[in-house]
């Protein structure tokens, strides 16, 4: 007889298993949405069966790092689908992808040119490699204070002044799904002798209809690293690496793949991977073009709605919505969507919140989404529950704030790696102007590090801090979360 097995301390799983029999509707990662894919398409059985799958390098399993049977097979199968030059799977997600790419092209003490919204994995990237960033500013959206990317012009002003940097890193798309002329600036790094690398954690599924965006490997980078699990059906974790051109040293890079995953890779996560590249290559066209047309139908009714705003980025699956003009901020509509109408949204700012709608999401999704928004829209005023707090939603603090954002990269005096190992000391952050910083001050949205550790702090972050602190914008890198106390870094 099977003895019966408590699950009380089992908190991870129950509340996993909460989530699954309240039956949550997706608009977050990972792509599969729960699963709905798998059963949808006939792969219910096998994605069940994973757990027993989940195994070593034994007798026919191959190996992750010398691939020369069936892991080689189904990566080689992964490269002609992308269409790369050759393409690995990354088991410790799109961070060790990123952190290989950086790892190998660039030497101890050398230089990159990259985006200053980069991820943090960059960062850390630098850090394991002494690498010295050199950071090209961004632009923030006047609607919605999120990431638009860099500029095309000022990636190659960058270039231009910085004949004697190697490697140019940058993010596309970004969280928001915006795009620029990847494919201009690639060209004109080959020509001066620079490689690209390109962050493409949110474009995996670019490839899948004309009407999205150009993927980075059809643009022209070298090397391309995905989150197939956060734009396609595969589990959190799951990505791959992309090359191409004859400008990366694949061995090199092999070398660092090996450094920075796991000495045991998950076969579970390599199965994953391969079951979202078939649903990619035999199904995916087909459900993007019904996803494209959902969303176009959905955004449409959404316009309709008094108060409601549908901020369109040149990625259409990546869907930002706000209701501030009805006195709602976006925190407060994420949690109504949550506990009300059992909905989870990506994220949300200040504005508004962010969908990420994937293949693995079907029309009845978008349907509960609208009916949702009909109904805070007609009721909010009424409901008390719904906490609205529409003192901190008027024009004076939108204009205050977005005044007053210093979206200029301080000056630099130490190196990540140097700020790092530097010894730090707490101070009143009103005391730390022209103070080294010891920590990221990033409020957000939008997300970018206005200081970083190694720079400079200046009395304008420190003012568009204290605005931040009083209108209860999230800022993100400080320890101290009441934003009072700051590291610094004594010279």
């Amino acid at each position: 007889m099977t003895k019966e097995i408590k699950f009380e301390q089992n908190y991870i799983n129950n509340k996993l298993q909460n989530i699954v029999n309240h039956d949550l509707i997706s608009f977050h990662m990972p792509g599969h949405k729960k699963g709905k894919i798998y059963d949808k398409l006939g792969y219910g059985k096998l994605v069940k069966d994973l757990y027993k799958m989940d195994t070593t390098e034994i007798i026919e399993t191959d190996n992750l790092f010398s691939a020369e049977e069936i892991i080689k097979d189904s990566q080689d199968r992964a490269s002609k689908i992308f269409k790369s030059g050759q393409s690995y799977y990354l088991v410790n997600g799109s961070t060790c992808g990123i952190q290989a790419a950086i790892l190998a092209t660039c030497k101890p003490k050398s230089k990159i040119l990259i985006n200053r919204d980069c991820h943090q994995s960059a960062i850390n990237a630098f850090i394991l490699g002494d690498v010295e960033p050199v950071y090209i500013k961004g632009s923030i959206c006047e609607n919605t204070y999120t990431i638009q990317g860099v500029s095309e012009q000022d990636v190659i002003s960058a270039i231009d002044n910085n004949e004697d940097i190697k490697v140019l890193m940058l993010t596309y798309p970004s969280y928001y799904g915006m795009v620029f002329d990847l494919e201009k600036i690639c060209r004109y790094a080959h020509e001066k002798g620079m490689m690209v690398i390109v962050d493409e954690a949110h474009g995996a599924h670019l490839n899948l209809s004309d009407k999205l965006p150009k993927s980075a490997l059809e643009q022209g980078a070298d090397i391309v690293i995905q989150s197939l699990h956060k734009t396609l059906p595969a589990f959190t974790q799951s990505s791959m690496l992309h090359v191409q051109g004859d400008l990366v040293d694949k061995k090199n890079l092999e070398r660092f793949l090996k450094i920075v995953q796991s000495s045991s890779p998950s076969y579970v996560l390599m199965s994953s991977l391969e079951i979202a590249i078939d649903i990619h290559d035999r199904y995916g066209k087909g459900l993007m073009d019904n996803l494209l047309n959902d969303i176009e139908n959905f955004e449409a009714d959404l316009s309709k709605i008094d108060g409601v705003k549908v901020i369109k980025g040149h990625d259409a699956t990546k869907v930002f919505i706000s209701l501030k003009d009805l006195g709602i901020n976006g925190y407060d509509l994420e949690e109504i969507l949550r506990y009300k109408y059992n909905i989870q949204v990506e994220l949300s700012n200040y504005y508004g919140v962010l969908l990420i709608c994937t293949i693995g999401n079907e029309k009845n999704d978008f349907d509960a989404f609208l009916e949702a928004i009909k109904s805070i829209a007609k009721n909010f005023n009424k409901n008390h529950d719904l906490k609205i707090k529409q003192d901190n939603l008027n024009q004076k603090e939108a204009e205050l704030i977005h005044i007053n954002y210093p979206n200029i990269i301080p000056k630099k005096v130490l190196s990540p790696r140097e700020a790092f190992y530097s010894d730090k000391k707490e101070v009143k952050l009103k005391d730390s102007i022209g103070k080294v910083s010891g920590e990221y001050i990033i409020p957000y949205p939008p997300g970018i590090s206005l200081t970083s550790p190694g720079e400079i702090i200046t009395k304008e972050v420190i003012d568009y801090i204290l605005i931040c602190k009083e209108y209860g914008m999230n800022v993100s890198g400080l320890k101290d979360k009441s934003l009072d106390i700051i590291e610094i870094i004594e010279n």
